[in-house]
């Protein structure tokens, strides 16, 4: 008999394991079947006409070594806009997105991600309370396209950890797997994620180098020099890539 749960009612001890690792409903509060395959054609890139951005909690996951419940949710250019625009002002963050302004200057940022078919903006919270954001996207639309000859389905991401206190070990060890399993669940057709953070950062390169991740090579884009790195969808749960690998930065 199929177990009819969802996140909303799993308790403490229903943790994410080998047997329930690709259970859709127990992770993605509102799974939906893939869309038909229709093609189209965005900025000269032929690609599948992408499912509408999804609304809310899109993933939730209990993380034991913190004892909190970890989720993302996509973002509310109102009620997100005070910690996303007090994010990117913050140095630490600046420094690798470079994207400091006023508060007209973000919200206009996520009212244009809100209307991209091929991005979603997600807000990742600790027990419901923001403490950073994601970019998730189709890699055939994106910049990186060029770069990783990605098929239909790839999907790629970047982070900000805007809360000082939600950065460090035990934190990455909770996001970082948690978002590939995500995005591996989300469409069961994809089947690698591509990211392309910079190259002289050496804490990411670490950490996703832990987290199963190959670094492919480095390239250039016009603004910064990048490194590639994939990960299988078949190596992050033949290695249960879910749970903490080795130590993180």
């Amino acid at each position: 008999m199929t177990d009819s749960r969802t996140t909303a009612n799993l308790d403490e001890g229903d943790l994410l394991t080998p047997h329930n690792a690709q259970e859709r409903h127990l992770w993605l509060p509102r799974a939906l079947p893939a869309p038909a395959l229709v093609y189209q054609v965005s900025a000269g890139r032929r690609h599948p006409l992408r499912p509408p951005q999804p609304v809310g909690d899109v993933y939730r996951r209990y993380i034991p070594w913190l004892e909190r419940t970890l989720s993302f949710r996509v973002a509310d250019s109102d009620a997100d806009l005070p910690h996303f625009h007090r994010w990117m002002n913050d140095p630490h963050v600046a420094e690798f997105w470079e994207e400091q302004g006023d508060l007209a200057r973000h919200r206009a940022y996520l009212e244009r991600l809100a209307g991209d078919p091929h991005s979603i903006p997600l807000i990742a919270c600790l027990d419901d309370v923001p403490f950073g954001y994601f970019e998730v996207y189709w890699a055939s639309e994106d910049r990186i396209a060029p770069f990783c000859e990605p098929d239909d389905f790839e999907r790629g991401w970047h982070v900000l950890i805007g809360e000082a206190g939600c950065r460090g070990q035990a934190f990455v060890s909770a996001w970082l797997p948690s978002i590939a399993h995500y995005l591996f669940l989300d469409d069961s057709r994809t089947g690698r994620l591509v990211i392309e953070p910079r190259a002289d950062n050496q804490r990411m390169r670490r950490n996703l180098t832990r987290s199963g991740y190959d670094l492919l090579g480095e390239f250039d884009f016009p603004h910064k020099r990048a490194v590639l790195g994939v990960l299988p969808r078949e190596r992050f749960f033949e290695r249960q890539l879910w749970a903490p690998q080795g130590v993180f930065s």
